[in-house]
């Protein structure tokens, strides 16, 4: 199958490329940035061997749709999108924090209340909840931006204390925060879909604060099928997920937890095709959209070609 596995591009005005888990970021004359989004799949912490066909451009252009829907609540950093997986904007001074918002008791906020703490990042939690339940109104649980290892939970308080962010400009990513959820939160609704918890990241250019990254795609954000969802919290079962929990789920159930000694299951033809399908079919739950498959035999030169042209006529 034709997938992005990684990519050796070297670019007009080309200053610096990183490669993430996912993502190969090359920095055009410390101006810009072209983020490729490659169909590379991690679980774990750990980048699986087999690329999953079409996985980038589903995860581009979910956020792709979902920024363009929030440009008017905060400006953001695309510029252009010259290739369904791959996004060009401007270089922003990344703020150190990551906003999390959280509607419902999930995930980590629901770990914690499991072990009687009663506080997450500095938010007090009322007494009675059960996991998945909706919350009196959505929590902002800050986490730090770590360079090395995993992103730790912090407080507003500490935050402001310790200086990370100014208080003028904290008090504004609150509020871009709030407004982004509750226009996630209105457009899954259309779908069918409760958007449970996300996370947003912020940068600076000068004094403007923009949006980066990705935003509302199942690797950031935790989704529910809104059918079916109260009879399940009311006999105390699991919610339906739209997220790649069922990747981590076949891992699972295949030996491998990305522990000392495990070692990844074989990823055979047909599981690659049928986690392919599983993306597809989340990008077309969450966007109402049929999926388009673009008619390229040579992936990777159309995404060169793609971004040549944009930097010599965009940019």
């Amino acid at each position: 199958m034709n997938a992005i596995k990684e990519t050796h591009f070297n670019f007009p005005g080309q200053t610096s490329f990183y490669k993430g888990k996912v993502r190969d970021v090359y920095t055009i004359d410390n101006k810009y940035l072209v983020m490729v989004v490659s169909d590379r799949i991690s679980a774990f912490d750990v980048v699986l061997p087999e690329p999953i066909p079409y996985k980038g451009q589903v995860l581009n252009q979910i956020a792709a749709g979902f920024l363009k829907a929030t440009a008017d609540i905060v400006p953001n950093w695309v510029i252009n999108i010259p290739d369904p997986s791959v996004t060009i904007g401007r270089i922003c001074e990344p703020f150190k924090v990551e906003m999390v918002i959280r509607g419902y008791l999930a995930g980590h906020a629901a770990r914690e209340y499991a072990a009687d703490r009663r506080e997450v990042c500095g938010v007090s939690l009322p007494e009675g909840l059960k996991e998945n339940d909706k919350l009196p109104e959505p929590i902002i649980t800050p986490t730090t931006k770590a360079a090395v290892g995993h992103d730790e939970d912090i407080s507003r308080e500490q935050i402001l204390a310790k200086g990370i962010v100014s208080e003028d400009d904290y008090v504004k990513l609150e509020k871009y925060t709030r407004a982004l959820y509750q226009r996630g939160t209105e457009i899954a609704a259309k779908q069918g879909l409760i958007l449970v918890d996300t996370k947003y990241e912020f940068g600076k250019v000068g004094d403007e604060i923009f949006l980066i990254d990705e935003i509302h795609t199942p690797d950031s954000s935790r989704y529910f099928y809104s059918e079916g969802y109260e009879a399940r919290q009311d006999k105390g079962e699991q919610q339906k997920q739209l997220s790649k929990e069922f990747v981590r789920k076949w891992l699972i159930e295949n030996g491998f937890q990305g522990k000392d000694g495990q070692v990844v299951p074989e990823m055979t033809p047909e599981i690659v095709q049928s986690i392919s399908e599983r993306y597809i079919e989340l990008y077309e739950k969450i966007t109402g959209e049929t999926f388009v498959k673009p008619d390229s035999i040579n992936v990777l030169k159309r995404v060169e070609s793609a971004i040549n042209h944009a930097i010599t006529s965009v940019l």
